[in-house]
């Protein structure tokens, strides 16, 4: 009597086990598919992501995440501070970009996704090469480039170069949106499993 209850009991804690490991996998399997659905990564957009992210130099899945807090992929998208396409750039950013390479582009053109990551990631590029950290590229990105200057060099907001705290809300959630995106990005499409 006293071996059938341990047999019993052993057997109760295999199933609940298999049952926690099942569980665990159906689980993650629906977590992962989640994620897939809010942190897409659409193959229409992928060959000019990672064109781009080689030649300026810029990690795939900070782009990807940089987008995907941007417009959630959609190439139409437009602000209410006038920020235009897929990586949303504003027109004043968009003139500078133009005399940066010495192109002239029309406006519009910023609706053409392969335009516009283009110049997004060209953007994302010259300012980590004056910042040098891409959490600071990050709030510039978001902020402008005088705005994050400004902030750099008051001691309240930054030590060593470096943000140490960012004192627009909607720019430091932004930052955080951004790594959390990226670092999503990497778990889900840009390591080997």
């Amino acid at each position: 009597m006293k071996k059938r209850k341990i047999i019993t009991a052993l057997i109760a804690v295999l199933l609940i086990s298999l049952a926690l490991i099942i569980g665990k996998s159906i689980y993650k399997s629906f977590s992962e598919k989640l994620e897939r659905e809010l942190y897409p990564l659409p193959e229409k957009y992928l060959t000019e992501i990672k064109k781009y992210s080689q030649e300026y130099k810029v990690p795939v899945e900070i782009l990807c995440g940089v987008i995907n807090t941007e417009s959630s992929f959609n190439p139409n998208a437009y602000s209410h501070a006038g920020a235009m396409g897929i990586m949303q750039i504003t027109e004043p950013t968009f003139e500078w970009l133009n005399f940066k390479t010495g192109e002239e582009h029309k406006l519009e053109e910023l609706y053409d996704y392969k335009f516009n990551i283009r110049y997004g990631t060209l953007l994302l590029s010259l300012l980590y090469d004056e910042f040098q950290n891409w959490d600071t590229t990050l709030a510039a990105y978001n902020a402008g480039r005088g705005r994050v200057n400004e902030w750099l060099s008051d001691s309240e907001y930054s030590e060593d170069g470096k943000l140490t705290n960012i004192p627009y809300k909607e720019t430091s959630d932004y930052v955080k949106k951004v790594n959390k995106a990226s670092e999503i990005y990497t778990k889900l499409y840009f390591t080997s499993k």
